[in-house]
């Protein structure tokens, strides 16, 4: 059986080393992005594993990235776009400075790299495309007061669901994955009164994306998964 394909963006990022390791285990071939090159040595070296720096907020680089990347593999079955950031603040302290900001770190670093992909997974009938979406781009009461952050999960989430109008009938989806609080030290640090046994796993993540591109997941077609344990 043929080794499958995964790219895996934001890779050095505390969800993304789980999900690389993840993928590693289960026998994929792994093409890891990170922001430049002496990210490289985060990773342990992997016979199954290519780590590549690349300005994703760049479109052309991107584009050659991705390209190269089928060149060298002749198919890419899979990519999880797992790059991004976070900003707080209402309307009021959200000029269109900081939503561009947002826009470029969680929309378009995935949609370039998305784009292209998703006309090479169209021409071979076979792709997974997983998104991090967020929960306050789903519920406004939670989203007010992260207003560029919130928008711009919201066109992430908007952009799988036109992917999945465009892919109808072939073996080609999008799903954006929207975890609660995720189990990180980063997130401990920042709210240690929390009831971490609440909060989700960066494995149980990890399990799930397998999942979505496994010979299990083929069956499914919802665009939004909400993993939101306890939280």
């Amino acid at each position: 059986m043929a080794i499958k394909t995964v790219i895996i963006t934001g890779a050095n990022g505390n969800l993304g080393t789980t999900v690389v390791k993840k993928f590693l285990r289960n026998g994929y071939r792994v093409v890891a992005t990170v922001m430049n090159e002496s990210m490289r040595d985060a990773f342990d070296r992997h016979e199954h594993l290519e780590v590549c720096p690349v300005d994703l907020a760049n479109e052309k680089d991107t584009a050659v990235f991705v390209s190269n990347t089928i060149s060298k593999y002749k198919t890419v079955e899979a990519a999880l776009m797992l790059a991004g950031g976070f900003d707080a603040g209402d309307i009021a302290k959200t000029p269109s400075a900081d939503l561009l900001k947002m826009l470029t770190l969680n929309f378009e670093t995935a949609y370039h790299v998305a784009r292209p992909l998703f006309e090479h997974m169209k021409q071979h009938n076979i792709g997974r495309l997983i998104f991090v979406g967020a929960r306050p781009a789903l519920d406004a009461s939670a989203g007010k007061n992260m207003v560029a952050y919130a928008l711009s999960k919201s066109m992430v989430i908007k952009l799988a669901e036109l992917l999945n109008a465009d892919a109808k009938g072939k073996n080609v989806t999008a799903t954006v994955v929207i975890p609660s609080t995720i189990d990180t030290p980063p997130n401990r640090k920042s709210m240690p009164n929390a009831n971490f046994d609440d909060w989700v796993k960066a494995e149980q993540i990890a399990d799930l994306m397998e999942i979505i591109c496994s010979e299990t997941g083929n069956p499914l077609r919802e665009t939004v998964l909400k993993i939101y344990g306890n939280a």
